[in-house]
């Protein structure tokens, strides 16, 4: 018997996801719909669902959010998803078949601005690399 292992890295389909990934993606389409469209709140109008990473025991869950706006808006809107998080919580035990509805944990998504960030210091070292190369 011949048993293939892949890497880590390597992306597979749904069919071969371990159920903790399934229940993450599931659970951030439906927190997704949930915010989007049941929660009526002005502080959440610019909130995406990212990403959601579930624990092993499937109890909790957190749930990666990016918001439009400044630092204030940031604040306002996880504030805003703390206090809905019980209400989000009992809409997915509706919605989805789980023995446990994990607790629900907001958390601020940064790759976005950290990308950003990147990109910035690398358009500044072009300058500078230009410059050189035609110093010598």
């Amino acid at each position: 018997m011949f048993v293939f292992l892949l890497p880590a890295f390597c992306q597979l389909p749904t069919g071969f996801m371990h159920r903790p990934e399934r229940i993450a993606e599931t659970l951030r389409e439906e927190i997704a719909q949930i915010v989007g469209y049941e929660l009526e709140d002005p502080r959440l109008t610019l909130v995406t669902v990212t990403e959601v990473r579930v624990a092993d025991d499937l109890r909790d869950a957190s749930v990666y959010v990016t918001v439009q706006g400044d630092e204030q808006e940031h604040l306002t809107a996880l504030r805003a998803l703390q206090h809905a998080a019980p209400y989000v919580r009992k809409q997915l035990g509706f919605a989805l078949n789980l023995r446990h509805t994990p607790a629900l944990h907001f958390v601020r998504d940064t790759v976005e601005e950290k990308a950003e960030r990147v990109s910035s210091l690398l358009e500044k070292i072009e300058p500078v690399s230009e410059r050189m190369k035609d110093a010598e």
